[in-house]
């Protein structure tokens, strides 16, 4: 049984879906002004773990919501200085996101909606409208506001003090400082240069920030949730104020379960563009390092433990990336004859533990103990001789089982089969050096090596041959 921490209860629960064996699940996505950093990513990577649990460790169906916010303050001030329609501007960053996941192996979820497509719009609309109705709302100058003490719940999620609630007190922009809970913006009246649209009579406009995530929520997966999920940081104000939006409108629980990803820091300091440590996936890209490598740091901490990223942390995770694949590629070369009993044991061992660690609120750091285990006793039994072909396929059957939910060897073996060096000429240069040694020129076959190692592509020679890996 797959026990996660709720933010809610502050406590590990059991999980188990609502209704239907499937899990409804809602994330709050980029908002797309500018690229997506590593800290975006750690979330998101941490959030596709538990969408391949849920799937591949747990057997449920998964209906996944990360929505794109591409209208706030953020996003208007953005298209207004690059002097390009809203719409124009945040696609170029939307694109980037897409391609960064994909480079992340991050699974593509059911449904990725963006703030003005017209169905979300009217979603909102609609939302307002039943706040309206229930006695949540008021309005002033033509914008539209949540009267949060018209909700006695307020604030539960994040543990505000409700003598520290300043009810009447507006807040207009779309984020504010922590702990200062006032009435916020649920419809914003029209700026001059602003994009607008119209809403329930109340003339032009746009949604504030907060009001999008509840509205797509409840359109594209009902009233009621299993999982809501974000960054820390996203508690307050944030997901506190979804909360009211969504129980103030359908009168009905939100969502079961809060999930939250702690902080990424860099060589222990936050990020900030001051110090210049905003890193993207190109910046690392840039460094030399391979998004697998990447993916495989982001995961191997517990989600909810600080990280602090360092280059050096990303060149470990490439050895411990490193090591793995090459074990599975060893596996070609086991010679025994018969099945090894302490093999077969050591595999049922490794399975027990990996869905322990990622059936206890998914715990990947203990999830990649049991893998390393595994391999430790599986070259053992490589160099000792005593591992049949039966025995490498239960083990490659082990791994790949893990790998569907870290997603990080297969995601290496995609990059290995689109190297920088077209796959035809690795295996032609592989050849001529094959012919080159059988005629005894050993300079011309280490020319070929060395240069090779110079465009990124290492070559092994095993008994069953010569095989390449990129760096």
């Amino acid at each position: 049984m797959l026990r996660l921490y709720n933010t809610l209860s502050r406590q590990e629960e059991p999980f188990a879906p609502l209704r239907d064996n499937t899990v409804r699940m809602y994330a709050c996505g980029l908002t797309v002004y500018n690229r997506g950093h590593i800290g975006n990513f750690r979330t998101y990577v941490c959030l596709d773990v538990l969408r391949r649990t849920l799937k591949y460790l747990c057997g449920y169906g998964v209906r996944q919501v990360v929505n794109y916010t591409d209208v706030d303050d953020k996003t208007i001030a953005g298209a207004q200085k690059a002097g390009m329609p809203l719409r124009e501007y945040t696609d170029q960053w939307i694109r980037a996101f897409r391609e960064d996941s994909a480079r992340l192996g991050i699974e593509t979820p059911e449904e990725l909606p963006r703030a003005t497509d017209p169905e979300n719009m009217q979603a909102m609309c609609e939302m307002i409208r039943a706040l309206e109705r229930n006695g949540h709302t008021y309005t002033r100058d033509g914008s539209v506001y949540f009267k949060i003490a018209s909700m006695p719940s307020y604030g539960r999620l994040a543990r505000l003090d409700h003598a520290g609630l300043h009810a009447g007190a507006r807040v207009d922009v779309d984020e504010y400082s922590k702990d200062d809970a006032r009435d916020f913006v649920l419809w914003k009246a029209a700026k001059a240069g602003e994009p607008y649209w119209e809403c329930n009579g109340t003339g032009p406009g746009r949604p504030g920030w907060h009001i999008e995530c509840s509205a797509m929520a409840v359109r594209l997966l009902g009233n009621s949730i299993d999982i809501h999920a974000g960054g820390v940081d996203l508690i307050f104000p944030h997901h506190e104020n979804e909360i009211a939006q969504a129980e103030g409108a359908t009168r009905q629980p939100f969502a079961r379960f809060w999930v939250h990803v702690e902080h990424l820091f860099v060589e222990n300091e936050k990020m900030s563009k001051s110090l210049g440590n905003v890193y993207t996936m190109a910046d690392v890209v840039a460094r030399g390092h391979r998004p697998s490598a990447l993916r495989y740091l982001l995961l191997s901490s517990h989600y909810r433990k600080q990280l602090n990223f360092t280059w050096t942390g990303v060149e470990q995770a490439e050895e411990a990336l490193r090591r793995i694949v090459d074990f599975v590629a060893k596996l070609d070369e086991a010679t025994g004859d018969s099945r090894n009993a302490e093999l077969e044991a050591a595999v049922t061992r490794a399975r027990e533990a990996f869905r322990s660690a990622m059936a206890s609120d998914l715990n990947t750091a203990a999830a990649l103990a049991a893998v390393f285990e595994l391999v430790r006793e599986g070259n053992s039994a490589i160099a000792a001789g005593k591992m049949s072909a039966a025995d490498a396929r239960l083990v490659r059957d082990a791994i790949e089982e893990f790998d569907r939910v870290l997603g990080v060897v297969s995601l290496r073996r995609a990059e290995d089969a689109k190297p920088d060096v077209p796959v035809d000429e690795i295996e032609r240069l592989i050849e001529e050096r094959r012919a080159a040694k059988k005629n005894r020129d050993f300079a011309r076959a280490d020319q070929i090596r060395a240069s090779l190692a110079e465009r990124g592509i290492l070559l092994e020679d095993t008994p069953s041959g010569t095989r390449w890996k990129k760096k």
